[in-house]
């Protein structure tokens, strides 16, 4: 792939996700607020993700960067319980109040991905989907439950866990749809898609 690639996001577990499949990037993440209009958990991740990518690449023409040549990715992730949308929690109790919520049931986690592609013009193709997965969860002891929360790790999460962290080895029953994707990139349909440019 001759193109650069930018993510636009802050998160670790996408900057390791993309190093893992061997893409060469840079990471630019963009200040600006983020408002949605749409109200289907699907579409909204998509217009988050396309903000994001949209933010960063007027960010960086804003510097005088020209992008040519140059692939932009942008993501958002929410898990949805009930058709309620569960951020990441405010403090620990709040975090709390979500993995209980969670437990003994399924919710669905939803990412977005955006893909602004520059060719050689500088004229750009936009791609821009979401992926769903429905994850189960055990019932866990308030100790567990604790226990996570006192590593801090939920905190920076939306619906409180990370599916690659202890909890979800204990606490997740079952998987319909791609794991990377509860990660916070569907990691299989963006590398088909980057293949295709």
């Amino acid at each position: 792939m001759n193109q650069k690639i930018i993510l636009a996001s802050a998160s670790p577990r996408r900057r390791e996700l993309l190093a893992q499949i061997g893409l060469e990037f840079e990471v630019k993440v963009s200040n600006k607020e983020e408002v949605y209009t749409s109200t289907k958990p699907q579409k909204i991740v998509e217009e988050l993700a396309l903000m994001k990518a949209e933010n960063v690449a007027s960010d960086l023409q804003a510097e005088g960067v020209e992008l040519k040549n140059t692939i932009v990715i942008g993501a958002d992730t929410i898990v949805v319980r009930d058709e309620e949308i569960l951020g990441k929690p405010k403090n620990e109790d709040h975090a709390y109040e979500i993995l209980l919520s969670l437990q003994g049931r399924a919710h669905e986690v939803y990412t977005g991905v955006a893909i602004l592609s520059y060719n050689n013009a500088g004229e750009k193709e936009i791609i821009n989907h979401a992926v769903e997965t429905k994850v189960h969860v055990h019932e866990m002891s308030e100790e567990e439950i604790r226990a996570y929360i006192a590593t801090g790790d939920p905190m920076d999460k939306a619906g409180a866990y990370g599916v690659q962290e202890w909890i979800g080895y204990i606490g997740v029953k079952s998987i319909s749809g791609s794991f990377y994707n509860i990660m916070g990139l569907p990691i299989q349909k963006l590398y088909g898609e980057l293949k295709k440019l």
